[in-house]
């Protein structure tokens, strides 16, 4: 299996969870999670589509694998079982909320991966309810990657918010470091590269019928292209970023960072959030 058949397989799933999604009532009681686990062995990177993914995300077209990487090649998994019959949420509307990706061992653009996906705990949030979905790669069966992403289900909450899922306080502002223009087809080439065509991304028109005036960016783009503008980002070992307000396009936005983490911003409009920690070193951004 290479990296380049996930476009199908996304599009099917994006079919069926607008198929299923109707028959599913967010917040409902009693909802669970089942212990699904779906895998698949023998992914390997198609040098082509990583060398598009790299330029549309500022990573050196040769070098290591990027650490936001794997989660392109586990994400059609992950479709996959959010939008299953037995998943609890309607993945129409579902929000990605925050990541956390943490590189075990350097992993070479040629080693063939072993990924796992499965859903770990539902979350009463302030908003609704947040499931955290994970995604693992081995390499000659030894875990060398591994994420933790959580998507919140909007509908009225009916019980407290468990503690941490409030939010954060304010983000303190950062330095500026570089300014982005993001031209407004940024989501259907981050799509055509990555696989996600969400309808959020690609046109004002299908945007809208989400509620969104314009198309987004697509967050993983956003937590990608920070990273690539980090020093040195093939030596960065993991990564805290939480999504904080859509990037709608065309948009002018700033990358800033300091030694504490990094911030993407418009305005005094915050869009991400993110702390990073390196090989031999602390948190860096």
């Amino acid at each position: 299996m290479t990296a380049a058949a996930p476009s199908r397989t996304l599009t099917a799933s994006l079919v069926r969870g607008a198929l299923t999604s109707p028959f599913k009532r967010a917040g409902r009681s009693g909802a669970t999670l089942t212990a699904d686990r779906l895998s698949a062995g023998n992914v390997r990177v198609a040098p082509g589509t990583l060398a598009s993914y790299n330029r549309i995300c500022g990573f050196p077209e040769s070098g290591p694998l990027p650490l936001t990487y794997p989660h392109v090649l586990g994400f059609p998994l992950a479709m996959r079982l959010m939008t299953a019959r037995t998943f609890p949420l309607p993945v129409v509307g579902l929000v990605h909320t925050w990541i956390g990706i943490t590189r075990h061992r350097a992993a070479s653009v040629t080693d063939p991966l072993e990924l796992t996906v499965y859903a770990d705990g539902l979350t009463p949030h302030r908003r609704g309810t947040e499931v955290t979905m994970v995604t693992e790669a081995r390499s000659g069966g030894e875990l060398v990657w591994e994420s933790r992403s959580g998507y919140l289900s909007r509908h009225p909450a009916t019980t407290a918010a468990a503690p941490g899922t409030v939010g954060a306080a304010p983000a303190t502002e950062l330095p500026a470091v570089a300014e982005w223009r993001l031209p407004g087809d940024l989501g259907r080439r981050y799509g055509a590269v990555s696989g996600d065509r969400n309808p959020i991304h690609l046109y004002p028109l299908t945007a809208k019928l989400f509620g969104f005036p314009r198309a987004i960016a697509h967050g993983m783009w956003t937590v990608a292209r920070c990273l690539a503008e980090a020093d040195d980002p093939g030596r960065i070992r993991s990564v805290r970023a939480d999504f904080k307000a859509p990037v709608l396009l065309p948009a002018t936005v700033t990358y800033a960072a300091d030694g504490s983490g990094f911030q993407l911003r418009s305005g005094d409009r915050v869009h991400l959030t993110g702390t990073t920690s390196r090989d031999g070193r602390g948190a860096d951004a």
